[in-house]
């Protein structure tokens, strides 16, 4: 990436025993840009496992496009955001599963589909993650739920 800005960024915790699980998506349902260039950097701080909910992957998943989008509803009466398009759709037996000890960064393509299951487990599972798209030669969607303002524009990760 030449101009990459920061989006979103988030600090999850899982905690012990009812941290929740996250469903089946792929972020470029969420921040879609024209050309397709999201990427979601995730990072474990602390032990990521299959019994606290680490991420799962389905491998290959990111050359099937996006069928959705998670936009702002532009009918004023209606909710404030909308899923459009055709839900997803695939093999639940396919996702593998991602494990990850401290500090391991995981690179998310914004069009594989990933999940994570709840923490039923005694351990808590906290992770930072941030998504970053292309500013160079690429339109950030004007219907994405989450918009940039003159206050708050998206901040580039770096300088040239």
């Amino acid at each position: 990436m030449e101009k990459p800005a920061i989006v979103q960024s988030m600090y999850i915790f899982k905690q012990p025993q009812i941290g929740g699980a996250v469903v089946p998506h792929q972020d470029s349902t969420y921040l879609y840009t024209e050309p397709l260039n999201v990427i979601g950097l995730w990072i474990a701080l602390e032990d990521s496992t299959a019994e606290n909910g680490c991420l799962s992957f389905i491998p290959g998943s990111h050359k099937n496009g996006t069928s959705r989008r998670f936009i702002r509803n532009p009918d004023p009466n209606g909710p404030l955001t909308i899923l459009t398009g055709k839900p997803l759709e695939f093999d639940e037996t396919k996702f593998v599963p991602a494990p990850a000890k401290p500090g391991t960064l995981l690179l998310i393509n914004g069009e594989v589909i990933h999940q994570s299951e709840a923490n039923r487990s005694p351990k808590s599972r906290q992770i930072y993650t941030f998504h970053v798209v292309e500013t160079k030669d690429t339109v950030y969607s004007k219907e994405n739920w989450l918009q940039p303002t003159p206050e708050l524009p998206f901040p580039l990760l770096y300088d040239d």
